[in-house]
């Protein structure tokens, strides 16, 4: 192996753009580490260029290819041991609407937001569990409370992940791995930048990397802001039907 055993090492995946890469910057800042996935060799690049020397590793992967993903954890195993932490954070967004649905979008997001975290998922539990530790953060989204306008696709997504993530919880602990789900609200990102409506409680990279470091240290199941829009999310979960459609058709552009 490269490093001394005591370092602590991540596994970021979308660590390109947004949060990922505000997550990878902020634990190679902190002495971990890093070994960090994206699509693209100069995202990753120039990531690495903004962190410490030799905290950060880049390892090009496409999250929907269970091949590619077996073959990074296998040489980040082999390079620098295994991971102590894992943020499962690669997605992507598609808006739908009634007008136009297709089946195209659900199978992309299935395939990349659901997927692409199950074959994370699958090849980094036979690694912990063989070392009987480990920790696993799954980012998902506010988005997979109710369903929203737009968030046909997007939101039956982030409902997956945290529906399995709260099936999971619970064997993962008796095997002495921490599960964590990540539930952002909206975070001034370039997914977000292409959204056409008023986003309430937006929030800065920076400041959604400093929610979750918060929540990794914390053994809260769920880590999800900012508070008051999850607030009011949780509120929308448990309105019944006819006051939720009633709130939801207001947000339907005319």
């Amino acid at each position: 192996m490269s490093e001394a055993p005591s370092r602590l090492i991540a596994w970021v995946t979308g660590a390109g753009k947004g949060i990922g890469r505000g997550l990878a910057k902020r634990l190679a800042v902190d002495g971990w580490v890093v070994c960090a996935s994206a699509r693209t060799a100069a995202d990753l690049e120039n990531l690495a260029a903004t962190c410490p020397a030799g905290n950060l590793h880049p390892y090009v992967l496409d999250i929907t290819d269970p091949s590619a993903t077996r073959g990074v954890l296998a040489a980040i195993e082999a390079e620098w041991g295994p991971p102590d932490l894992a943020i499962l954070n690669a997605g992507t967004h598609i808006p739908v609407t009634a007008a136009h649905l297709d089946a195209e979008p659900f199978l992309r997001l299935m395939e990349t937001n659901v997927m692409g975290t199950v074959y994370g998922m699958t090849n980094l539990l036979p690694i912990m569990q063989r070392r009987g530790s480990g920790h696993i953060a799954v980012v998902s989204s506010l988005a997979g409370y109710r369903g929203l306008p737009t968030s046909a696709a997007y939101g039956a997504s982030k409902a997956a992940l945290i529906n399995m993530c709260e099936a999971l919880r619970p064997e993962l602990d008796a095997m002495g791995i921490k599960l964590q789900v990540i539930n952002p609200g909206f975070v001034e990102t370039p997914l977000t930048d292409q959204n056409d409506f008023q986003m309430p409680f937006l929030v800065s990279v920076d400041k959604a990397t400093q929610h979750i470091m918060r929540g990794l240290a914390s053994d809260s199941f769920e880590v999800a802001f900012p508070r008051r829009f999850a607030f009011i999310m949780k509120v929308l979960r448990i309105l019944p039907n006819r006051l939720f459609f009633a709130v939801t058709r207001r947000m339907i552009k005319p």
